[in-house]
């Protein structure tokens, strides 16, 4: 049995796993609430209750039998730092705190966009990590740092006491080559950045160390219960588990965010795909994730905040019954809109978005709900397109794993924009995929593909054939004047 710890955006989960040759059975020991808090100097993880509900699930997880491993994997870009003693220097800021632009807008204006691209191969997003460290260094902390460790890695290193950095989510931060997957100690140098707080980089698989006395002790795990590296950017992870079987497959992870694309064996960097901006993360066995991060079921559930704090609650059925019954293409945004970033009235901020393009606000809810969903079936569309363009492949299948997969309107008008079947599920894909390493990791199965094909063989699966009238989904792509 494995020991998956899976932590997302909105909530934590630490799940155990059982793998065998035609068994893949996931059982959810604990869950607990993932809410940043907003500071005096802005917006943080709250990462000492996010470590201990992980030491919770952990000890519930050991209750329920011997554990033979344990895997971490997060959201990606956000770092804690430590000083020389190992000590954390100050709360990790959230991403969607609003330090970074400005200093984006410094970086870029000292190392131009091309520079940076033909380097990391990162979608400019102003929390790339390479820009929150620009920002950081004008705080006291800095001059006290000694180490920087990638979420997932900090919680490995609270776990075991060892200090490393996973591969896949140190593609995230800009700093690594994305043609070699080694730092590039060259932009470190022309950022000021001091190589020696990077640690040596991990590969998925790796056996980072084992259980502290007292982490065992708190858990009821054994001292010697090894902690695995998995593909800790729970993107990563979700990509593993794709139950494709056979290669030309587009993949949809959805959930806060939408990330769209293909899997490669090299990066694009070509200026044609900075320009449309795509990234290329690491993958698991050296694989490329070229992808666009589109702003995913956020727009949903900063909705549902919203009438929930004005007193309107909505059950999320209900919404996507009414969204259902709702005109189809009465509005349409583009979802990676700046302004849908930060939290807040997200229906108020749609209609803003809706004035600027002489577009009718949606009547009630269930219009909201079917404008967003509309608008993510055709990000959706786009990105894919791009990308197959840029990378010079063709589709045949689109997989949309995660828990979007779960949202059937979703499903159904992904395959009608893209006219492409889409396979949906599984939703729990971050957590099988890192059990899966960690099976793999203790000889349980092999490769990436044998990976795949027992997801398929064993989750439950919805497929989706593309239906309907494929111009009124052109119509409403011209209306946001989006490339088709």
């Amino acid at each position: 049995m494995f020991a998956a710890v899976d932590l997302g955006a909105t909530s934590g989960r630490v799940i155990t796993g059982r793998v065998g040759p035609d068994e893949l059975v996931l059982t959810e020991a604990h869950r607990f609430a993932n809410t940043p808090v907003r500071l005096p100097d802005g917006l943080r993880w709250d990462v000492l209750a996010l470590f201990q509900g992980m030491l919770d699930g952990l000890g519930a997880a050991a209750r329920t039998g011997p554990v033979t491993s344990v895997g971490i994997d997060t959201w990606a870009v956000d770092y804690g730092l430590l000083d020389a003693e190992g000590s954390l220097l100050g709360v990790p800021f959230h991403y969607r705190d609003d330090r970074n632009a400005a200093a984006a807008e410094e970086v870029l204006a000292g190392i131009g966009a091309q520079e940076l691209y033909g380097v990391g191969g990162l979608q400019h997003l102003p929390f790339n990590t390479l820009f929150q460290l620009a920002a950081h260094r004008t705080t006291a902390q800095w001059p006290a740092a000694r180490t920087l460790l990638l979420m997932p890695d900090l919680l490995v290193y609270w776990l075991t006491g060892s200090v490393g950095a996973e591969v896949t989510n140190a593609s995230t931060t800009g700093l690594l080559d994305a043609r070699s997957g080694r730092w590039s100690e060259e932009l470190m140098e022309r950022l000021g950045l001091d190589r020696s707080l990077f640690p040596a980089l991990r590969e998925p698989g790796e056996r980072a160390g084992t259980l502290l006395p007292h982490v065992a002790g708190l858990t009821g795990l054994s001292a010697s219960t090894p902690v695995t590296t998995v593909a800790s950017h729970d993107t990563a992870s979700a990509v593993a588990a794709v139950p494709a079987t056979e290669p030309g497959f587009a993949y949809v992870s959805c959930g806060t965010w939408s990330l769209a694309g293909l899997e490669l064996d090299a990066p694009v960097l070509s200026e044609a795909s900075r320009a449309a901006n795509f990234t290329n993360e690491r993958g698991v066995d050296g694989t490329v994730r070229y992808l666009r991060n589109i702003m995913g079921m956020w727009l949903l559930e900063e909705c549902r905040r919203t009438w929930d704090r004005e007193g309107t609650p909505t059950s999320l059925a209900g919404l996507l019954a009414d969204a259902a019954r709702a005109r189809p293409f009465a509005a349409v945004i583009d979802p990676d809109d700046p302004g849908f970033l930060a939290p807040g009235d997200m229906p108020a901020r749609i209609d803003a978005a809706l004035a600027r393009t002489g577009q009718a606000a949606p009547d009630g809810p269930g219009g909201y709900v079917r404008c967003v969903l509309e608008s993510l079936a055709l990000a959706h569309r786009r990105t894919l397109r791009e990308a197959a363009e840029l990378a010079g492949c063709e589709l045949t299948w689109i997989h949309l794993v995660g828990g979007g997969s779960r949202n059937e309107l979703l499903c159904q008008w992904t395959a009608d924009a893209t006219g492409l079947p889409v396979t949906a599920g599984p939703a729990e894909a971050t957590a099988l995929g890192n059990v899966l390493v960690q099976a793999r990791a203790h000889g349980l199965i092999g490769g990436l593909w044998e990976m795949r094909q027992l997801v398929a063989r064993t989750q439950e699966l919805r497929h989706y054939s593309p239906r309907g009238d494929v111009r009124a989904w052109d119509r409403a792509a011209e209306r946001l004047d989006v490339r088709v």
